[in-house]
């Protein structure tokens, strides 16, 4: 197996008889991509940008399939067509609809045989640090945008792939692999300082300016700050479910 690991800039390229069949594309982009008799029987495509972002688009056979996909998704997840409330009562609605849908995830997964919560599929992350991954989306948009904590990063959250790269200091995250317990215990800190927040949430809090964490020169709302923490929370339940749904059916396959 050949692996492509680095900046590979292949802008406006054209690829003509390549066989991909198999080939797994990771952190890569192919906005604006075309592909013309292309053969993408079994293809699977994660792109969550592609469900955040307002006015995106899939075309398949000239068909735009991303009103069709944000559809099913609500269907699954009761609840997720809530995560752009506007107002504090549908914001509360929201997070209840979403906790309560991670809640259950968590006991279906810490019931699974020993080991589930920490092992990976295809090398994405274990159950235990999408629960971390959580916990350090909520100290960075409620925590840090909102709150203006100085001290909000946890040392059980899980960093993003591109922290680092990006020119963050990792020092203030623990090495190793925590206890699922310990996990659970912040998470739920986290989930109570959302809650807690939203309970005395107003509409003229909710229109206040906040500086972005991750773009510091560019201005957002405390609204728009709790959008990205249900979205983060919506789109990693469903990388975890898949997971589980994959290590489940491995172990029936064994």
């Amino acid at each position: 197996m050949v692996i492509y690991d680095g900046p590979q800039d292949l802008r406006r390229a054209v690829l003509m008889d390549v066989d991909l069949s198999g080939a797994r594309l990771i952190r890569t982009s192919l906005a604006g991509a075309t592909m013309r008799g292309a053969d993408v029987t079994g293809a699977e495509i994660d792109s969550p940008w592609l469900l955040e972002d307002e006015g995106g688009t899939l075309l398949i056979n000239g068909v735009d399939v991303v009103p069709y996909l944000q559809a099913e998704l609500d269907r699954r997840w009761p609840g997720r067509a809530l995560r752009r409330a506007e107002d504090p009562d549908g914001l509360r609605e929201a997070w209840t609809a979403l906790e309560t849908t991670w809640r259950r995830t968590i006991d279906q997964a810490a019931a699974m045989p020993e080991g589930s919560v920490d092992a990976k599929v295809d090398g994405e992350w274990s159950f235990s640090q999408t629960l971390r991954h959580l916990v350090m989306a909520i100290d960075i948009w409620l925590g840090r945008a909102i709150l203006h904590r100085e001290d909000a990063l946890h040392p059980i959250g899980q960093p993003h792939a591109d922290y680092e790269a990006d020119g963050h200091d990792m020092a203030a995250f623990a090495p190793g692999i925590p206890a699922f317990d310990d996990v659970l215990a912040v998470l739920a800190e986290r989930f109570a300082m959302v809650r807690s927040f939203l309970a005395e949430a107003t509409a003229e809090l909710l229109d206040a300016p906040r500086n972005c964490p991750w773009d510091p020169g560019r201005e957002v709302t405390v609204r728009s700050c709790l959008h990205v923490i249900l979205n983060e929370g919506w789109e990693h339940h469903r990388y975890a479910v898949r997971d589980l749904e994959a290590l489940a059916g491995a172990r029936e396959r064994t």
